[in-house]
């Protein structure tokens, strides 16, 4: 009897913990990348005006590894209730093109809202004599140049093959764990060139250790107004933006995305995140659920033909 009373007393528990209201209890932003990058700095300027909104405490976790498959399961697997999100970019996308996943890749996932993006740079160490792509192009054919970028198979990785092949040059890859690190490489003199996202590297551009060549954005960025993109350089045809999303476990009860969905959108557009990413190269990109799941469908065409192209072969 006294076992029957208390399985009734943990179902009426779970019942009721079932029938709360979003959210009842801490967020979660899962950040798969490491820290100190951009995936890192978009979920810390959303987690203050998130926690305000939700009046609920929101925590920032820092999960790198695996080329960002360790953050990510972590979400895969937690519970499909809203209170844990992962902080998602083109990692996520490419990701279940490339690789034997512990979870079932984009299925395992709702897109919540798209937050903001920034271009990939072509850039030099200060040292190297070049000051436009054509004048890195040839020297490229003079001698081997080395260029950082990240482990093989991600975004900033397949930017970089793309823009070797239509550059018809050849540069030798030295990848580090993202774009943080490949662009403290470059400006310390370890590695010439860097394809790395743009706010990743700027920190280096204002101190003047790295020259950007080019964005691989369709337009020139405001931060850099004097620097031309690929297209304006005679490379036609390859634009590149890092993006960065939430998504939370698929099951997760549309009434829930929703209002994460407008608390983050609503967060990322304050006056302050908006000037302090100008500064970094990020620009707020919003994009509701399903306006994200659209985007998330092209950006898995775009990238499946680019690594047919750089003939990177699935693991």
């Amino acid at each position: 009897m006294k076992k029957l009373v208390t399985l009734i007393a943990a179902f009426a528990f779970a019942g009721s913990a079932a029938a709360q209201s979003f959210p009842w209890k801490a967020v979660h932003i899962v950040v798969p990348n490491p820290p100190g990058g951009t995936v890192d700095i978009v979920a810390r300027a959303v987690q203050q005006g998130l926690s305000e909104k939700l009046s609920q405490p929101v925590v920032v976790e820092v999960k790198p590894g695996g080329n960002n498959i360790i953050g990510t399961e972590i979400v895969a697997r937690a519970a499909a209730d809203g209170h844990t999100i992962l902080l998602g970019g083109t990692h996520t996308v490419i990701n279940p093109l490339l690789r034997k996943l512990p979870y079932d890749g984009l299925n395992a996932f709702t897109p919540v809202a798209r937050l903001a993006a920034t271009p990939n740079v072509i850039a030099v160490h200060q040292s190297v004599p070049v000051h436009t792509i054509d004048e890195l192009r040839a020297l490229a054919k003079t001698r081997p140049l080395n260029f950082a970028t990240s482990p093989s198979g991600n975004g900033i990785y397949l930017a970089g093959e793309r823009f070797k092949a239509l550059a018809g040059i050849e540069m030798n890859s030295v990848p580090y764990q993202g774009g943080v690190q490949a662009a403290v490489a470059v400006a310390g003199g370890h590695a010439e060139v860097l394809v790395a996202p743009l706010s990743d590297a700027m920190p280096h551009v204002a101190s003047g250790k790295l020259r950007v060549l080019a964005v691989t954005s369709p337009e020139r960025v405001d931060s850099l107004k004097d620097v031309p993109t690929l297209a304006e350089s005679g490379l036609k045809g390859f634009q590149a933006l890092q993006w960065f999303g939430a998504f939370v476990p698929a099951g997760t009860p549309r009434p829930t995305i929703e209002r994460l969905s407008a608390e983050m959108l609503e967060s990322i557009q304050r006056p302050a995140v908006a000037s302090a990413f100008a500064k970094l190269g990020l620009s707020v990109m919003p994009l509701g659920p399903d306006a994200f799941a659209e985007f998330l469908r092209s950006e898995t065409v775009m990238f499946a033909a680019a690594i047919r192209q750089a003939g990177v072969k699935a693991e």
